[in-house]
């Protein structure tokens, strides 16, 4: 997280409180080291949502179903969202979650490599939520942009990469270039492509939010 961490507790000590499996599921997460959204960056996806009132939310990262069991408390009643996850583990936690929710019929988890999901998937998308490899977001865009929507949002989270993405790239281990170039290259294309309109939102770890201007 970047966000200095007097704003973040501030923002934190009006946020109502969480009750029930969502919560056991935060605390299932923290406990295993499982990543999910924190809380400024589920404020402003609930805003979004709230907002965009989408039909169909496109989700890539399940990991074990936090953020789609957290988008489905505040979507339309007959809207859905389908999700991808390829780590088995968390495949079955997802499922497991989804169910114990009474969301298995609005949640729609498909296993497997999202590069590859994402090629052979159908239909269309009116708001999309990215929180997986961050290195592949870049290649998840042009399939993306295929899915979506006119007027639809893409909501890409954690694209400062703890800090790192500000950073010159000699400053950045080595191991960490690669991530590093594509996230930058990431936020350089959906800032400058022509069919999006993007703003770069410094909450949580940083969170983009595009919307598709032209079909």
């Amino acid at each position: 997280m970047i966000t200095d961490e007097r704003v973040s507790s501030f923002i934190r000590s009006f946020s109502q409180e969480d009750e029930g499996l969502i919560t056991r599921i935060e605390e299932e997460a923290i406990a295993e080291g499982v990543p999910i959204i924190g809380q400024e960056t589920r404020e402003l996806l609930k805003m979004l949502v709230l907002l965009k009132k989408p039909e169909r939310i496109l989700e890539i990262g399940s990991a074990i179903g936090f953020s789609s069991l957290y988008m489905s408390r505040y979507i339309e009643k007959d809207a859905r969202i389908t999700t991808v996850e390829k780590w088995k583990p968390r495949v079955k936690q997802a499922r497991e979650n989804f169910s114990k929710a009474g969301k298995a019929d609005v949640i729609t988890l498909i296993e497997g490599d999202a590069a590859q999901v994402l090629k052979e998937l159908e239909g269309s998308f009116d708001m999309v939520f990215m929180d997986a490899a961050k290195g592949q977001y870049i290649h998840f865009l042009p399939d993306i942009m295929r899915l979506l929507e006119k007027e639809g949002i893409i909501v890409s989270d954690n694209v400062f990469q703890n800090g790192e993405v500000l950073n010159s790239r000699f400053v950045v281990e080595k191991r960490n270039r690669t991530i590093h170039s594509r996230m930058r290259e990431y936020l350089y294309t959906i800032t400058h492509h022509a069919s999006l309109e993007t703003a770069i939102i410094p909450v949580g770890d940083g969170v983009t939010v595009s919307i598709r201007r032209e079909a």
